[in-house]
C-alpha cells in the first residue's frame, strides 16, 4: 500500500503544471508617464495571458531613470525575475547626468514600442499653428517654455532639434523637465508653460476633450487615425521618434535569458498586447536578441552626437 500510495503521489505531482515565473517590473519614473504606462501594460498582458502568475510594478523616479537604473543594478544582480523598462529617454539621461551606471550594466531583452512626440498647447493659447510657435521662438527663445520629460530625453532632444532646425540656438531653449507625464500635463493645463512635448499617450485624453490643442507630431508619418499634422507637413524638416525597451538584471545565465526572452515574445504577440498598442497609439517595434543589442549600441552613439550638437553634453 505504501508503494502504491507513493506512486500515486508521484504521478499526481507530475501532473501539476509548472508555475509561470513571477516578475517585478521597475518603472524608473513617477506614475503617469510613458515608462509607467508601459510597465503596467506589461503587467496586465503578462497576467491576462497567463504568461506570468504574478507581476508587480514599482516606481523609482528621478534623473531620467538613472536613479532607478542604479538601484536596479545594485539590488537585482542575478535575479531572473527582475525587469526594468527604459528607452531613448534613459540613453540621453545617462549621458547628460554622467551616470556611473549605464545600459551596459543590464541585460537588454527587447525593444517593445515606438512613439512619436506631440507638441501641445492649452486650448486658450494664442499659438494656433507650428508657424506661430516658430515666430515666437525666433522673437524670444526664452519666452517659450517647454514642459516635457527628463533632461536629455527624447522630449528635450526634440525641443532642441526643433529650435536648431528653425534657425534658433538650441542652447537657448527654455526646457523644464518633469519626472512624470502627469506633472508635465498639469503644468501645460495650468498655463505654467507655453507648450508641452511628449508622447501622444500622455496628452491624448486632453486633446480629445478639447483642453489641449495639438500643433504637430514629430514622427515621419501621421499617427494612425489622427488628424495631427507632422512637423514635416508643417514646414519644419525634422523627425524624432521615441522607443521603449525592457531589460533584465545583470549576470544572468543563458538559460535564464532565454526564458525571459520567450516570455517577452509571448507578450508582444498576444492579443492583449496588440490591443494595448492600438489603444495607446504605440507602434510595434519589437526587436530582440543580438539584433536589438546591435541597434541599441548604434542608438547610444547617435544620441551622444545629437546631445553634443544641442549643447547638452560636452
Amino acid at each position: 500500500m505504501n508503494k502504491l500510495f507513493l506512486a500515486a503521489a508521484i504521478t499526481g505531482a507530475m501532473a501539476i503544471p509548472a508555475f509561470a515565473a513571477d516578475y517585478t517590473i521597475m518603472a524608473p519614473a513617477a506614475p503617469g508617464g510613458g515608462w509607467d504606462q508601459t510597465a503596467r501594460a506589461m503587467q496586465n498582458a503578462l497576467q491576462t495571458e497567463g504568461i506570468s502568475g504574478n507581476v508587480q510594478v514599482t516606481n523609482v523616479p528621478g534623473a531620467g531613470g538613472t536613479i532607478g537604473l542604479a538601484q536596479f543594478v545594485n539590488q537585482s544582480t542575478g535575479n531572473p525575475n527582475a525587469l526594468i523598462v527604459g528607452g531613448y529617454v534613459m540613453v540621453g539621461a545617462i549621458l547628460t547626468n554622467g551616470s556611473p551606471v549605464s545600459l551596459a550594466n543590464v541585460t537588454p531583452i527587447a525593444r517593445l514600442t515606438g512613439e512619436s512626440d506631440v507638441i501641445v498647447v492649452p486650448a486658450n493659447s494664442e499659438l494656433q499653428t507650428v508657424d506661430d510657435l516658430v515666430a515666437m521662438l525666433k522673437a524670444d527663445p526664452g519666452s517659450v517654455s517647454w514642459a516635457g520629460g527628463s533632461a536629455g530625453g527624447v522630449d528635450h532632444i526634440a525641443a532642441g532639434l526643433f529650435a536648431k532646425t528653425v534657425g534658433v540656438d538650441p542652447t537657448t531653449v527654455n526646457y523644464i523637465a518633469y519626472s512624470g507625464g502627469g506633472e508635465a500635463l498639469a503644468a501645460v493645463l495650468g498655463g505654467q508653460v507655453t507648450v508641452g512635448i511628449s508622447g501622444l499617450g500622455e496628452f491624448d485624453a486632453q486633446i480629445q476633450s478639447g483642453d489641449l490643442r495639438a500643433l504637430a507630431s514629430t514622427g515621419a508619418e501621421r499617427l494612425e487615425g489622427s488628424e495631427i499634422p507632422t512637423l514635416s507637413e508643417s514646414g519644419v524638416d525634422l523627425v524624432v521618434e521615441n522607443w521603449r525597451m525592457v531589460a533584465a538584471a545583470p549576470d544572468l545565465t543563458d538559460e535564464q535569458k532565454a526564458t525571459i526572452n520567450a516570455d517577452i515574445e509571448k507578450l508582444v504577440t498576444s492579443a492583449t498586447w496588440q490591443q494595448v498598442l492600438e489603444t495607446n497609439g504605440w507602434v510595434d517595434t519589437y526587436l530582440a536578441g543580438e539584433a536589438f543589442e546591435t541597434q541599441l549600441a548604434s542608438d547610444i552613439a547617435a544620441t551622444e552626437t545629437i546631445l553634443k550638437d544641442i549643447g547638452l553634453v560636452q
